[in-house]
Formats: C-alpha cells, sequence, structure tokens
C-alpha cells in the first residue's frame, strides 16, 4: 500500500495504525493532547493477549496535530470518538481528494452515514472493531480480547484488499461484508456492556464475573433484541452463541457461567471498557450511539426501551457526577430482578 491516514490516533486508530506499520505500511496519524504528546514521547507499544511484544519508536511514527497538506492516502481510517464525527469528516473533506476510501471503525451505527452528509465526496464505509484495547501507558496500547475486524466492502475493492493482507501479515484478521449492518447490531449488543462496565468501576473480566451485572446486561441486551425482532432487523452471529443463547448463558449462576462462557471470558485482567477510560478522563461518552441507538430504534416502531434509555441516563448522570453502582445498586436503577 502507497499510505494510509488514521484521523484519530487515540487507542483504536494507534492501535491499528501501529500494526500497519509494523507490516511496512506508511501511517500517517492525526492525534491531539495527551495521547499524541505520549507517542512523541514513548513512541507505540503494541501488546496483545497472543503475546505480541513490539515496540515502534517514535522516529518511525509520522505524527500530525492536522491533516498534512497535499496528502494522497490510499485510504483513511476514521478512529475518532462518535461526538467529533462531523467536525473530522468536514476536515477530510477539504483534504482529501475526491473518491478516496475511508473506514469508519468507530461504535454505533449511524457514524459513516453522518461522515457521508458531510462530505459525500469521499466513499465511505462502516466497519467494525470487535476487541478491547486499553491504554496501559503512554504509549502502550494492548489488545485484550479476541476477534476478526468487519468492513463493508468487497474483494474487488483494490485498496480493502490491500488493508487486508497488510493486517494479515501482522496476525489481524479483516473480514469483508456486502452488508456490514447485521454484524454492527451484533456488535452494538455486545458493547451495551460497556456501560455497565463502567458504572461498575472494574476490570472487564471481574465485572461478568458477577451474577448482577451480568443480569444487567442480558436485560439491556433482550430489549434491544425485542426491538430488533419487531422491526425484522436481522443480527449476525459474533460469537459461538446465537444472541438469544447468550441471554441464557448470561443468567447461569457463576460457577457454571464460568465453564460455558470460557472463551468470553478469555479475557486479560486488566482490560476494561473504552467507556470507563472516557468517564475516568472526564471525556465525553459514547453512551448516545449505543443505549441511545435502541432508543431511537424504539421510538421509530413507535415503542419505548426503559433500560436503555434509563442506562443512558445514569451514565449521563455520572459524567456529571462520578461514581460506582454495585451490582444490587444497578439492578434496581434498572428495574432487573
Amino acid at each position: 500500500m502507497a499510505g494510509v491516514l488514521v484521523m484519530g490516533a487515540g487507542s483504536v486508530g494507534a492501535y491499528l495504525g501501529g500494526l500497519l506499520a509494523l507490516a511496512g505500511v506508511p501511517v500517517h496519524f492525526v492525534g491531539r493532547g495527551a495521547r499524541l504528546a505520549g507517542l512523541r514521547e514513548h513512541g507505540l507499544r503494541l501488546t496483545d493477549i497472543d503475546g505480541l511484544d513490539k515496540h515502534l519508536p517514535a522516529a518511525r511514527l509520522a505524527l500530525h496535530e492536522a491533516i498534512p497538506p497535499g496528502l494522497h492516502p490510499d485510504l483513511c481510517l476514521l478512529c475518532v470518538k462518535s461526538g467529533a464525527t462531523a467536525e473530522a469528516a468536514a476536515l477530510l473533506g477539504r483534504a482529501l481528494p475526491s473518491g478516496t476510501l475511508v473506514v469508519s471503525l468507530q461504535n454505533g451505527l449511524g457514524n459513516a452515514q453522518l461522515a457521508r452528509e458531510q462530505a459525500p465526496q469521499l466513499d465511505w464505509r462502516p466497519g467494525m472493531v470487535p476487541f478491547n484495547i486499553a491504554e496501559l501507558g503512554p504509549g502502550h496500547l494492548h489488545r485484550g480480547s479476541a476477534g476478526h475486524l468487519a468492513i463493508e466492502g468487497w474483494p474487488t475493492d483494490v485498496a480493502l484488499a490491500a488493508l487486508q493482507t497488510a493486517w494479515q501479515r501482522v496476525g489481524m484478521q479483516l473480514e469483508l461484508h456486502g452488508d456490514l449492518r447485521p454484524a454492527q447490531w451484533a456488535k452494538l449488543l455486545l458493547n451495551l456492556n460497556n456501560p455497565i462496565n463502567a458504572l461498575s468501576g472494574l476490570p472487564l473480566r471481574e465485572q461478568l464475573l458477577d451474577a448482577g451485572y451480568r443480569r444487567c446486561l442480558a436485560a439491556l441486551q433482550e430489549e434491544a433484541l425485542d426491538l430488533l425482532n419487531a422491526a425484522r432487523l436481522p443480527v449476525a452471529r459474533l460469537t459461538p452463541l446465537s444472541p438469544r443463547g447468550l441471554l441464557r448463558v448470561l443468567r447461569l449462576p457463576t460457577p457454571v457461567f464460568k465453564r460455558v462462557a470460557a472463551r468470553m471470558l478469555r479475557i486479560d485482567a486488566q482490560a476494561r471498557s473504552s467507556m470507563a477510560d472516557d468517564l475516568l478522563r472526564g471525556q465525553p461518552t459514547e453512551i448516545d450511539m449505543l443505549c441511545g441507538e435502541v432508543v431511537r430504534l424504539a421510538t421509530r416502531l413507535g415503542r419505548q426501551a426503559p433500560r436503555n434509555a434509563r442506562m443512558q441516563a445514569l451514565v449521563q448522570g455520572v459524567a456529571a457526577r462520578p461514581r460506582h453502582f454495585s451490582p444490587v445498586d444497578l439492578c434496581r436503577a434498572l428495574g432487573v430482578r
């Protein structure tokens, strides 16, 4: 590949762009603040649950605070937080040649469409990142769970085929889907655990081993699945279990859950949700792109999603006044028994 632009050098952007750099692809990172300063001072260390441990010195990283003038990348990875999508898309629209392929690797379902409205001359594609990436220190990013990247596209897309090959050289698998929406909904269902994890104050694995938190997750997912069924929207299967099968497993007693869900629990002890990191830093969360998406689906159907709406309100409230919820408190707040 001639080059890739990463718009948003946070955990996802820096990690995936760093893998491309390890594969020999020229990568330009656009970021800001403490994240960019950490990369400039420490370089980029990439580790993962499978034993990867590579370091890219700062001198090998093309780091920028703005899109370099005259840059003509093969493609761009849009990795900013959802709240910054419109602004970033407008900047890309002014900087990149018409027809440049841009992949949204963000949470939620609507970012690619929102970006397309800002810069319709670019070729926007939705993508999905199924695994957790944690910042363990300045310039140190760690993938703590498993999964394959997915992007809406076809093998005939030259830039995507080259991206697929480059990531494969460093052990990262990319799947191409003609229609990504079923997989996006499946990922959103799994991401409904993000606000629970953020409010628990616990690492992901420890939180999932608590039956009360799992009941909350099952309740949020079941509410969303009922709405998706009413809307006749298909949901992909991203885990060995079907979405409905996962509900039954989440509600098992913890000793049984540990045996049945061993693959789900293959998460590093230090892994946490990105929403937990956002709350810790006092940054805006993506709750509107998760529970808020379920609430908007309910509204379109003339129905309600009271538990997802309540979770949305809880996260927004905690952002203003930080606190943690015990399993009992969270179950009570969501009306879960």
